[in-house]
Formats: C-alpha cells, sequence, structure tokens
C-alpha cells in the first residue's frame, strides 16, 4: 500500500513539473556561471625586416 502511495506521489510530481515547465517555471535553481580560462601569450617585438613582419602572427 505504501509502495502504491509513493508511485502516485511521484506521478503527481511528474505531472506538476511538466504543467510548470509550459510557464517556464523550473523548479532546479540555475548553478552559477564557471569562469572561463584562456590562455594568451605574449607577442615578441617583429624585427625590422619585410619577411619576418609577413610570418608574424596577426592577432598580437
Amino acid at each position: 500500500m505504501q509502495m502504491l502511495l509513493e508511485m502516485l506521489a511521484g506521478l503527481i510530481a511528474m505531472l506538476a513539473a511538466a504543467a510548470l515547465s509550459q510557464f517556464g517555471v523550473d523548479l532546479h535553481a540555475p548553478r552559477p556561471a564557471e569562469r572561463e580560462i584562456q590562455r594568451v601569450h605574449d607577442c615578441k617585438e617583429a624585427p625590422a625586416s619585410a619577411a619576418m613582419v609577413a610570418a608574424a602572427p596577426r592577432d598580437c
């Protein structure tokens, strides 16, 4: 009998969550955004020669 009541309570909870989700209600609290880590490199001084300047990375 207790198992039947627990199954019925679970079914009602699932139906309630499905009905509330139609209106945009979320029962789970959103997690805070994790920090994004990006590694960057330092740009080196480019020599004055034209061949080396053309080969230098464009993002510096």
